[in-house]
């Protein structure tokens, strides 16, 4: 396949500015089989970098292996210049938070709870000092509550914050889980199909969302089936078609390319695997998703996310 990379129009926010991500030659094998192959991207400051393709394509491996939840079989993952550790909670103490396709909240923790768990990352308070639950504890509590209904207004949830995460509606769900992404305080937000499931007001609200997150310094890197919610939002966007780059650029360049176009038409490129193939690459990243919770759950590390 032949990857293409069209220059980013230098108007565009972010451009010429500093890169916050910087991933080089990422490729994943679950055995014989490779879901991602040398993909790089770069995301910069106060961007909003859009990744699409075909079902299958590979996306979220690529965003499992930039958070930690993946060790790459190849390549390089900095955030800032520093080379990312392949640990999901020291990705996120690094600067780097995300979503998920699945929504994952802890449903039977109030709204409030579910953020300030966000802030995990961002306290130096250990067991000794909750033990004690001196002055020194008691203004941290209050300061990452202050922060979490800092962002429970931002995102619009301000008058849920006692509700059980379980009981809100699904779109605002999908909210709760941005703010506790959040509360982590970082400098890149990966979202994994935000507007999946949603009403078409609902995206509309999203994409307010993730406008104000990047008004607010945040950049955005996200994956995304809506087309029109990823052209009308983005600054750049990449297509991954089989686990490849297949081009990068602005939304216009990639939405005229014949090859784009064809991905999405499904018109077969030379060696697409066929369904047997693709059935393969998820029963592998199955497994390996399975291995991982177990180890989590026999060997709990102190600061895990969920």
């Amino acid at each position: 396949m032949t990857t293409t990379t069209t220059p980013a129009d230098t108007t565009a926010p972010g451009a010429g500015r500093d890169t916050v991500l910087d991933a080089s030659g990422v490729t994943m094998r679950f055995g014989g089989l490779t879901a991602v192959r040398d993909v790089g991207l770069h995301v910069r400051a106060g961007e909003i970098l859009g990744l699409i393709g075909p079902n299958g394509a590979g996306k979220t491996t690529f965003f499992n292996c930039l958070t930690g939840l993946y060790t790459p079989t190849e390549g390089v993952v900095r955030y800032r210049g520093t080379v990312l550790p392949h640990r999901s909670h020291l990705v996120t103490q690094a600067g780097i938070a995300r979503t998920f396709q699945n929504i994952r909240l802890f449903a039977n923790m109030t709204v409030l709870e579910n953020v300030l768990v966000g802030r995990h990352t961002r306290t130096s308070e250990g067991l000794f000092s909750a033990l004690l639950r001196g002055p020194r504890f008691r203004r941290a509590e209050r300061e990452s509550e202050d922060r979490a209904m800092d962002l429970l207004r931002f995102t619009g949830l301000q008058d849920k914050r006692e509700h059980l995460a379980r009981n809100l509606p699904y779109g605002e769900q999908r909210k709760l889980e941005i703010a506790r992404a959040l509360a982590s305080e970082p400098g890149l937000l990966l979202l994994d199909e935000p507007t999946a499931g949603m009403t078409a007001g609902e995206t509309t609200a999203t994409r307010e969302l993730v406008l104000a997150i990047r008004q607010q310094g945040t950049a955005v890197l996200v994956i995304e089936h809506d087309m029109r919610f990823i052209f009308n939002l983005c600054d750049r966007v990449a297509v991954l078609v089989q686990g490849e780059k297949l081009i990068e650029g602005t939304p216009e360049t990639v939405q005229n390319d014949e090859r784009v176009i064809a991905a999405y038409l499904g018109t077969p490129f030379e060696g697409e695997p066929g369904e047997a193939e693709a059935a393969e690459v998820r029963a592998a990243e199955a497994h390996v998703h399975d291995e991982t919770q177990v180890h989590d759950e026999t060997h709990p590390r102190e600061g895990d996310e969920d």
